[in-house]
């Protein structure tokens, strides 16, 4: 979403953290920029006023100037200015759940917003992650099957459903979802509401007569992101006529601009609560101003990549795994589930957005190099092409063999050679770590190299950068995955699902 602005930011970044001294002319040629990038990422103008006028006031100052590292300065103060413009330094709000149950949530919205989806998304949430049963009922008797389209989402998320009653109208449904709520124990009750294509009094009017009726803890507005600036004035008339308590931006991974998110709370004075990042019935995150900015400004999301490792992994089998690679043994079926654990991680490309100093531009040559998803597919069914026996001992795996498994799996031989040579520099990897004891597995695989937690941005993009296999198109390679021609090295505890290390990141980040 944010990729044409964190582009633009980072040259203009660049020019500042080059140099040793910052005059007021450099600083004011950075804001010309800076005010450019956000107007052409469809950013509201009285929002950039207001942003650029604070980044002004702090980066002209003799403490910046002055600075031993004022690029490096001017950059904070960039990030900071973002997270107050997307709602502050504090924690970011959660939902209201406290209360008398069942406690009603009211999605509001315009047709198409991705409403119902969002719906059986935090009705999911809320049940896996507050352990909350939960209700879900459709208020939507205006769009055809929109009733049946919510009660398949609620069959894929195994959340309850409210029956259909064919002929009712939007206000008595409501009323018979909160009573079978009370009635059969639910904790929490979803109101998916009607939408139009554009706002209008009888719209509104319904959606004020369901609040009236339910008295929600949460009135969340879902607006797509993709709408720009239409999004923004959709808020602020939702508002003006609904008690409206957050917002939900949906298509977040979507190729807009961006500039819906970051005006949203400026202008309406709402707090945006979750993002709608992908279609699968996971794909809503928890809002948080500072990973946003950071993420932005082309620092990666560090504590995102931890959280989703920690809700991805299978814990009986990193536990198998942890034992394993104690004792030096790493197999081709392990290889595989590490593969396996990466995609149910977002792929490459989501992890590789998430790391500090993971820019575009490097992202792009990594995709170039052949560094994708469509990679990890290809070496999973050269894998698959195995027999079990094959996959425990590749050694056994001599010219007829691999031509076999090239065949069923629709490579080269090459291919397979490489895969298995990639295997082989892991397993070496493990045995010096299994001979070391504990201590020397959790030295090569436990969280990130000893000091990296202290870095600053700048040291932590460059280490990075390191543990990728650098920048040359040619030679870009994710670690232990075998494509371009630098030197595998791996990422076990990502793809296995191993435990927090105790500095609270993934065992799984290797020394270099």
């Amino acid at each position: 979403m944010f990729d044409a602005l964190t582009e633009r930011l980072g040259g203009v970044f660049d020019k500042l953290t080059g140099r040793g001294v910052l005059s007021e002319k450099d600083v004011d040629a950075a804001l010309r920029e800076i005010r450019v990038a956000l107007l052409e990422a469809d950013v509201a103008l009285p929002v950039v006023k207001s942003a650029v006028n604070q980044i002004k006031e702090r980066a002209v100052g003799e403490d910046v100037i002055r600075a031993v590292a004022p690029g490096q300065q001017v950059v904070k103060i960039v990030h900071d200015a973002l997270v107050d413009l997307l709602g502050g330094e504090g924690e970011p709000e959660g939902l209201a759940l406290e209360g008398e149950p069942p406690v009603a949530i009211l999605m509001a919205g315009l047709q198409g917003s991705g409403k119902t989806t969002t719906s059986a998304k935090l009705a999911k949430r809320i049940s896996e992650r507050h352990k909350k049963k939960v209700l879900l009922a459709s208020l939507d008797t205006r769009r055809p099957a929109a009733m049946e389209q919510l009660q398949q989402l609620a069959g894929q998320v195994d959340v309850a459903f409210l029956p259909i009653v064919k002929g009712q109208k939007a206000v008595d449904i409501a009323k018979r979802a909160m009573t079978a709520g009370k009635l059969q124990g639910f904790d929490v009750v979803i109101l998916d509401t009607a939408g139009r294509t554009s706002i209008d009094e009888d719209m509104m009017s319904e959606a004020q007569a369901i609040a009236t009726a339910t008295r929600p803890r949460e009135t969340l507005l879902v607006a797509d992101a993709l709408t720009g600036q239409d999004a923004v004035e959709t808020a602020k008339r939702f508002h003006e006529r609904l008690p409206l308590t957050g917002l939900v931006l949906t298509r977040m991974d979507g190729d807009g601009r961006g500039g819906a998110a970051l005006s949203m709370r400026h202008v309406t004075g709402l707090p945006i609560k979750f993002l709608g990042v992908s279609e699968k019935p996971d794909g809503l995150d928890a809002f948080d101003a500072k990973r946003l900015a950071g993420r932005i400004l082309g620092r990666g999301d560090i504590v995102s990549l931890v959280e989703k490792a920690a809700q991805d992994v299978d814990e009986e089998k990193a536990a198998r795994m942890a034992k394993k690679m104690a004792k030096g043994k790493f197999d081709l079926e392990d290889l595989r589930e590490q593969f396996g654990q990466l995609k149910k991680m977002g792929g490459l490309g989501g992890i590789m957005g998430m790391l500090p100093g993971m820019n575009k531009k490097m992202q792009a040559q990594a995709s170039a190099a052949g560094m994708d998803d469509k990679m990890l597919t290809r070496q999973e069914a050269i894998i698959l092409s195995m027999t079990p026996q094959e996959r425990a001992k590749p050694e056994i795996l001599k010219a007829s063999r691999k031509k076999r498994i090239a065949a069923g799996s629709g490579v080269t031989v090459a291919d397979v050679n490489k895969l298995i040579k990639m295997h082989r520099q892991m397993a070496d990897m493990m045995k010096k770590a299994g001979k070391k004891g504990r201590g020397g597995l959790a030295g090569m695989m436990g969280g990130m190299p000893p000091g990296m937690a202290g870095m600053n941005p700048a040291d932590m993009g460059a280490a990075t950068q390191d543990l990728l296999g650098g920048k040359a198109p040619s030679g870009a390679s994710m670690p232990g995955l075998g494509s371009g021609n630098s030197k595998p090295a791996s990422l076990p505890g990502l793809g296995g699902g191993a435990p927090l290390g105790p500095d609270g990141l993934p065992i799984g980040l290797p020394k270099k």
